[in-house]
């Protein structure tokens, strides 16, 4: 009997989850395949937008931008941060105290142990980076720890 409870929770369980999976998908306005993904940018921003994965800090050109100017999202072009609200966190990756209202999209992380503010591009779902809460006390608070391969610099027009 008990057997059959566990294979019922199992079953239900996987159910539950795949169902999840189509459901998230479906809610971005930008979804492809994994394979169309894979075609379209190149291995570090795969890695980083589709599988969660982390650049290695400090090896960003967008770490050194501080002219006026959006950062976009590098999969599909949606408007994520200004530069007015970025700063210098010391930590190697791009950080801004604040997202471009309905630019962002949240959700949990619990890779490490323990749970993290995940970021994702509101468009895509392209995983970003995480939210902390050791940002600027003069602003929001927030550090929006970003990777660089994530996102692309379009300059103010002038």
């Amino acid at each position: 009997m008990k057997k059959v409870v566990f294979i019922f929770f199992a079953i239900i369980t996987v159910s539950c989850g795949n169902a999840q999976k189509e459901q998230s998908s479906e809610k971005f306005e930008v979804s492809k395949t994994e394979e169309q993904w894979k075609q379209e940018l190149s291995d570090a921003e795969f890695q980083v937008l589709r599988k969660a994965s982390t650049e290695r800090p400090f090896s960003s050109d967008l770490n050194d931008i501080k002219k006026p100017g959006t950062f976009v999202c590098a999969a599909c072009g949606n408007e994520l941060y200004e530069t007015e609200h970025k700063f210098m966190s010391g930590t190697g990756w791009p950080s801004f105290d604040r997202a471009i209202e309905g630019g962002v999209d949240y959700g949990r992380d619990s890779k490490l142990g323990y749970s993290r503010d995940e970021v994702h591009c509101a468009r895509c779902g392209g995983h970003l980076g995480h939210v902390f809460n050791d940002g600027p006390r003069e602003t929001t608070g927030k550090r929006h720890c970003i990777n660089g391969i994530a996102m692309d610099f379009e300059p103010a027009k002038q």
